[in-house]
């Protein structure tokens, strides 16, 4: 199996999950010491675990990363496409064309090139699931995120689209989308604002943020056979924020 954006966050939490679980993993990111250093504790746990630098911006590198793990491993049963950036916060009429082509190029022209080669590879082999990372901000407005919740949006359109494109060869596209979570990404969406972050978290029915694990235990439902006839859905694991 395959995951971007592996190296922090929720990709790490989810790489060590799936480690626990027994899968062979592949993890990748842009840090190699990072990575050799992650794919290194994936093994402590008795996981067979593999690093690829791969910058999902660029198509050479998806290419290569996904032909790599083929190599390895001989298929690819699921990819976890976390890889992304939450831009530059502020109001709409502040946005600046280079956060929209950061963000978008991260986000969005990233989900797809890494969507393009698994489910190449999975259509061949006849089966695969693919989840992607999306966020509360793929269904609901976030004033003063204007920009990184359009990327969330088209994330959503990717996958449901994919999902049609895959379903009767047998590869699943589903989407897992996370209210705040306890990372170090929350403290940057909040420009490390303690009192803006508390608001934030009473907006929450459960009043408080999901751990990384909790996000990770979705995503490994997801990619099991559990799941089977699960596809072209968002999964929204907020602690009820979409519910309102």
């Amino acid at each position: 199996m395959l995951i971007t954006g592996a190296l922090t966050g929720i990709g790490r939490t989810t790489a060590l999950a799936f480690a626990r679980e027994g899968h062979r993993v592949v993890v990748s990111g842009r840090r190699e010491e990072a990575g050799q250093a992650l794919a290194a504790e994936l093994r402590g746990l008795g996981a067979e675990a593999e690093f690829v630098r791969a910058d999902v911006r660029f198509e050479d590198d998806v290419r290569n990363l996904v032909e790599q793990v083929v190599e390895r491993f001989g298929r690819i049963d699921v990819a976890v496409n976390n890889a992304g950036i939450e831009g530059q916060s502020g109001p709409i009429v502040e946005q600046t064309v280079a956060n929209y082509e950061d963000t978008f190029t991260a986000n969005v022209l990233g989900t797809l090139l890494s969507i393009k080669h698994e489910m190449r590879a999975m259509l061949a082999q006849g089966s695969g699931s693919i989840i992607n990372l999306s966020s509360i901000a793929g269904q609901v407005g976030m004033p003063g995120a204007s920009v990184y919740t359009a990327s969330k949006h088209a994330v959503e359109g990717l996958t449901k689209s994919a999902a049609l494109e895959g379903a009767a060869a047998g590869v699943r596209v589903n989407a897992v989308a996370p209210g705040p979570v306890a990372t170090d990404m929350l403290d940057r969406f909040v420009g490390g604002d303690e009192k803006a972050k508390a608001g934030f978290l009473a907006a929450v029915p459960a009043r408080r943020a999901a751990s990384p694990e909790e996000i990770a235990e979705t995503i490994v439902f997801l990619a099991s056979d559990k799941a089977r006839y699960l596809t072209g859905q968002r999964i929204a694991v907020d602690g009820g924020y979409t519910a309102q």
